[in-house]
């Protein structure tokens, strides 16, 4: 007797919200500091002042991202909340209204009518909320807002993105100190965007050219107006 094999499907659904919140900050946290550490540096201040602005970048950054996400993402859950409390008032004043709402959803979606209402009458009798949060509201606990998920994420991200720069800049000749934030920055770009690809199940070049582009320009321009400045004083 032949068992048939279990069909099983790896999704990455549930790893959005951490997954953008990590990337945002490690992304920010390489291009904030490497740009702040080639701006000074091209404005001809040493390489300790370089290095003494970028931790206070990493501090500074790191904290605005955690309080940026958990405001934003916050808010985010208020209004998903609240969307919840007036569909669930709305289900206990007019429960036909609403079934017929859900059925309709249904039959849009490329169901028989019948079908649609014996659906509709199933997924309410099991968690009418829960059907009407997900396919009328669009929330899901997959895609949930998440405050503290995403700050901490943020926080911890640009920390870690803002040292690689910030070690390089430590470690490399006073001399060379541009080319070197520059060059190992955008290498450390490309890798994050290839990373964050894979693990999104996006096209890895594509996502390793974006990101290198725009930390690319950012540095480019943060360099410009260091060096005008700097020619300046």
């Amino acid at each position: 007797m032949k068992f048939a094999r279990r069909h099983t499907e790896r999704h990455r659904t549930d790893r959005l919200g951490w997954m953008r919140a990590a990337v945002l900050g490690a992304n920010d946290g390489i291009v904030s500091t490497a740009s702040l550490v080639v701006g000074v540096a091209a404005a001809g201040s040493g390489q300790g002042a370089a290095l003494v602005a970028g931790v206070a970048g990493l501090v500074a950054g790191a904290m605005s991202m955690a309080a940026g996400e958990y405001v934003s993402v916050h808010s985010q859950a208020d209004a998903e909340n609240a969307e919840l409390s007036r569909e669930r008032t709305e289900l206990e004043r007019q429960p036909v209204a609403e079934h017929r709402e859900l059925a309709a959803i249904y039959i849009a979606r490329g169901l028989e009518p019948g079908l649609a209402q014996q659906v509709a009458n199933q997924l309410m009798a099991h968690d009418a909320l829960g059907a009407h949060a997900r396919d009328e509201l669009g929330i899901s606990a997959t895609l949930s807002a998440q405050p503290v998920q995403a700050a901490l994420s943020s926080a911890a991200s640009f920390a870690v993105g803002a040292a690689l720069p910030l070690a390089v800049t430590a470690l490399a000749p006073a001399q060379g100190l541009i080319a070197w934030v520059s060059g190992t920055s955008l290498a450390f770009l490309a890798l994050l965007g290839a990373v964050a690809a894979r693990v999104g199940g996006a096209s890895v070049p594509i996502g390793a050219w974006r990101v290198t582009f725009w930390g690319a320009l950012a540095m480019a321009i943060t360099a410009g107006v260091g060096a005008l400045f700097g020619a300046v004083v």
